[in-house]
């Protein structure tokens, strides 16, 4: 059984990718100045000499987050310290623009030093892998995300509503979030009788601006809530209470909010942004730099807002499917891991790396 090391560990996505009969994952290690439970960054494995301790303790390092924290040239020294003790890396790239910055160049940058040296590069849809290809020249492996919602939640029944409601989230008002425009254009009318509701969690109040456009749009009948951030369980309710969900995101590769979404049986509207339609086939928008298409956001609502809602019956075939495909999934990253980890002993077995790898090769 091969050991990885994932960076992060404790996340719901590497929870739903690791397949426990074949791989041993190891915990995050805690970083120095942790101020929370389970506070897995700045993560502690790519600061290289952290990770040099590590040798002998792992096969493989997967790194999936949180390198944003790290800068270039110790990114490279950990690549150097994998590469002398024979340990493949791993990559997935969730993410070819950070959502957390408006800026691409330094998230492009650290990908520059990674995706060229990693020995397997992982990625959700076929266009991100297209775009890591005319990039990089690299061919990366597509697996798609699994189910994010409990598997009891996928495809469970939906209530019936006379009004559909139609939703905006805006979360924290991180950097790629920009819902106002959005919330603006489907108050401009051309839309069938809903309710449209927006949900911000408490932070967003913080940022300049974000009270006056509630009270606004309070003002102007909609049904504005303010909460703290959705736990798991709150999440799972939230996509039973709206009908459409508008992603309202300015820029961005992936979303684990339309998996959720196709989970719940929630029809979700996406920018075109990015790679958010490929996930799932759901109607897009024009959203970006350039702007919002307001008439094309209606256009794809519409779309939405005219299919048969189907209501107080389990999805079971949703259910199974996406039970299957997380399998699936653990199962490929599980033989990415072996395939990773017999490349990098063929290369020290052919003299190709100054130094023999952390375990025994058997060459």
């Amino acid at each position: 059984m091969l050991t990885v090391a994932s960076v992060p560990a404790a996340h719901p996505y590497v929870a739903a990718v690791v397949d426990t009969s074949r791989v041993t994952l190891l915990p995050d290690p805690v970083p120095p100045g942790a101020t929370m439970a389970g506070q897995w960054w700045p993560p502690r494995l790519l600061d290289p000499d952290y990770l040099q301790r590590q040798i002998g303790t792992l096969d493989v390092l997967h790194v999936h987050f949180g390198f944003e924290a790290i800068t270039v040239p110790d990114l490279r020294d950990v690549l150097d310290v994998l590469r002398h003790a024979g340990i493949p890396l791993v990559l997935t790239v969730h993410d070819l623009h950070n959502p957390h910055f408006a800026d691409a160049a330094e998230h492009l940058a650290r990908l520059d030093v990674l995706v060229p040296a990693a020995t397997v590069v992982l990625t959700l849809t076929r266009g991100a892998a297209a775009e890591i290809r005319r990039r990089w020249g690299r061919d990366a492996v597509v697996l798609p995300h699994p189910h994010v919602l409990p598997i009891d939640a996928v495809g469970a029944p939906r209530p019936s509503r006379r009004d559909p409601v139609v939703a905006v989230h805006g979360k924290a008002l991180r950097a790629n979030i920009r819902p106002w425009p959005v919330v603006d254009a489907l108050l401009g009318g051309g839309l069938p009788r809903h309710r449209l509701r927006l949900d911000l969690d408490s932070e967003a109040l913080e940022v300049t601006g974000s009270a006056e456009h509630v009270r606004r749009y309070e003002r102007a009948g909609v049904d504005v809530r303010v909460h703290r951030r959705f736990d798991d369980d709150e999440l799972t309710r939230y996509l039973t209470e709206v009908d459409v969900l508008v992603l309202p995101y300015a820029f961005g590769t992936h979303s684990g909010w339309v998996e959720a979404c196709h989970d719940a049986g929630t029809s979700v509207v996406v920018p075109d942004c990015g790679y958010f339609s490929q996930q799932h086939g759901d109607p897009e928008f024009g959203y970006g730099p350039d702007g919002l298409d307001d008439a094309g956001l209606r256009r794809a609502v519409n779309a939405c807002l005219a299919r048969p809602a189907p209501s107080g019956v389990t999805d079971c075939e949703r259910r199974e499917r996406r039970r299957r495909q997380r399998a699936e999934v653990a199962s490929a990253v599980a033989d990415v891991y072996e395939t990773a980890v017999a490349a990098r002993h063929d290369l020290v077995c052919r003299g190709e790396r100054a130094a023999p790898p952390a375990r025994s090769t058997g060459c």
